[in-house]
């Protein structure tokens, strides 16, 4: 419980930033300076005005100085982050790997909002988790001798990285080439954890998307031609993977008697 709820104060806290990169890395803009400020009169968030969540509802979701509106999605982000943090931490326990996964929930979090944003997946943050990730997890492979699980993780990035590149190469138009290198950091993830974790988290990003497509065209939201970003489908395909992943690969496959 002591963990869940030191992941829960480390999650708000990250999430904080995360409103940051969403917004600046877009932009090409530092995510480091200047400090963070309000978009409208450009004053200074006051230390007290930038507690997660907490500040939001005492300022009413407005600045403290020109009393502009502030979106909901800032609290809304620092929460799910805090609620991905706990359920990494439920799932893996205190545990070496722990920190690799919570790396990969932060970064999740972060790009699903900026693809929804601006339907683009940011090489600034993609391309540098795949050292981030190869680091953090030699470090249980070192510590606890779990070098088949690092070793299946790399057959895990080729594999998801080479099958996305082959569907981009063969249907351009159906998904874009930043889609094809975060399947390579998920296929580290995935391929760490299992054999099931890996298929379950890749094959429910597709479910996922395609379901939505479906609800879309149904509802006239969308048409054939509507450009939908994959990279949310697939991110919390492999959160779904990583949670329960091994579970619906052994449900799969009593259900089809193998």
């Amino acid at each position: 419980m002591a963990l869940l709820l030191l992941l829960a104060v480390a999650g708000l806290a990250v999430g904080s930033f995360l409103n940051v990169v969403v917004w600046r890395v877009p932009r090409g803009e530092s995510v480091v300076t200047p400090a963070s400020h309000c978009p409208s009169c450009g004053a200074a968030v006051r230390t007290r005005d930038n507690v997660p969540v907490l500040s939001w509802l005492l300022l009413r979701g407005r600045c403290r100085d020109c009393a502009a509106p502030i979106s909901a999605r800032y609290p809304l982000v620092e929460a799910l982050t805090a609620v991905v943090f706990v359920v990494l931490g439920a799932r893996l326990g205190a545990s070496w790997e722990l920190p690799a996964f919570l790396y990969l929930g932060a970064v999740g979090v972060a790009l699903a909002l900026i693809d929804l944003d601006v339907k683009r997946l940011p090489n600034a943050i993609v391309l540098p988790s795949y050292v981030v990730a190869l680091v953090l997890l030699a470090v249980p492979a070192l510590v606890d001798g779990r070098w088949p699980d690092y070793g299946r993780a790399l057959l895990g990035m080729a594999i998801l990285y080479g099958g996305y590149f082959a569907l981009a190469f063969a249907y351009p138009a159906g998904m874009g080439f930043g889609d094809v290198k975060l399947a390579g950091v998920l296929g580290l993830y995935l391929g760490w954890l299992g054999w099931g974790p890996l298929a379950a988290g890749a094959f429910l990003g597709f479910l996922l998307g395609g379901v939505v497509g479906v609800v879309l065209l149904a509802g006239r939201q969308a048409t054939r031609k509507t450009a939908l970003p994959y990279g949310p489908f697939m991110l919390l395909g492999a959160l779904i993977g990583v949670l329960a992943g091994s579970g619906l690969a052994g449900a799969y496959l009593e259900a089809i008697g193998a």
